[in-house]
């Protein structure tokens, strides 16, 4: 019988792990059977990344995992106190998400750009309606966030001949830092918010901004929901102080049919997919199977969060 014990916190679908079949001892666990099964753990995979189940099940003084792995980028659905005190290392999915999201943005901005979206609603009535589009070569734009995923974004972005500029936590080569954000982004035509979600970067999108960027410029969020201040973001666009805007990501998810923000002019709305294509389950999932065999063979672990600052360093 193996002694290492694995806990999944499950979601469907489960996570393929026949590679660690008889080399671990694979548990399941729910958010209401998550605090139980916990100190028996020697690691845990998040696997429903969405749920906030281990802030609230986290054990303090006494046995715990000696290891979490998230499959995903963001890691603020788990942090807790007790967590970023404690011993147990935590990794990230970095890496899997990276051109897909990258590849959405451009989508989005391309969309946007060339009205797509009132020629969807026009073809649907039948109605013949000419327009001049705008052309994206030649534009400015800044993307705040400079891990992985914001590189990949300024990549496809540079390649669609947008100049560009990259906000991070601190300056260095290429690198803008954020005493610069509010001078880029009053410049930009496009604001694209890829950064994680921390103390610091909590509400950063607000009144202020949205007031300080051009009429002309749209706004995209492919980060988290809560670096946006939504009711800002509502009256921004409904008195037509920026041109548009995209959002994947929200305060609360699932967004409920009741929300206004279905209905805002300007506002595209999608469902937390930006980073989702055919095959990513897959992906998280081997990706966690070559984590843990470095784990077990002892070897340092790759996407090691910096779990006071929130994300992985190096960004």
């Amino acid at each position: 019988m193996p002694d290492t014990t694995l806990l999944v916190l499950d979601a469907e679908p489960l996570p393929r792990l026949g590679k660690l079949t008889g080399r671990v001892r694979i548990e399941h666990a729910d958010a209401s059977t998550l605090a139980d099964r916990l100190p028996a753990a020697d690691v845990l995979l998040v696997w429903d990344f969405s749920s906030h189940a281990v802030r609230h099940a986290w054990p303090g003084a006494g046995p715990r995992p000696r290891w979490v792995h998230t499959a995903s980028a963001g890691v603020d659905h788990l942090m807790c106190p007790e967590l970023a005190a404690s011993d147990t290392v935590v990794t990230n999915a970095r890496g899997v998400f990276d051109q897909p999201i990258a590849e959405y943005v451009a989508a989005l901005v391309l969309a946007m750009a060339k009205d797509l979206p009132s020629t969807w609603d026009l073809q649907r009535r039948r109605e013949w309606r000419h327009r001049e589009s705008q052309r994206v070569a030649g534009t400015r734009a800044c993307v705040v966030g400079s891990g992985p995923i914001g590189r990949a974004i300024v990549k496809s972005l540079k390649a669609l001949g947008i100049t560009t500029a990259l906000v991070g936590r601190t300056p260095r080569t290429g690198i803008h830092g954020p005493d610069e954000l509010d001078r880029l982004m009053a410049r930009a035509d496009w604001v694209v918010s890829a950064a994680p979600l921390t103390e610091a970067t909590h509400g950063m999108f607000d009144a202020r901004r949205f007031g300080m960027m051009q009429p002309s410029a749209r706004f995209i969020n492919v980060g988290r929901g809560q670096l946006v201040v939504e009711d800002a973001l509502v009256e921004a666009l409904s008195k037509r102080w920026i041109a548009g805007a995209a959002l994947d990501v929200f305060q609360h998810e699932p967004l409920g049919p009741e929300s206004p923000l279905w209905e805002v002019p300007g506002l595209i709305v999608s469902p937390h997919m930006s980073g989702d294509t055919i095959g990513w389950r897959d992906e998280l999932g081997t990706q966690f199977v070559e984590l843990f065999e470095r784990w077990e063979a002892g070897k340092p672990l790759a996407n090691v969060v910096d779990k006071k600052r929130g994300y992985v360093p190096g960004h």
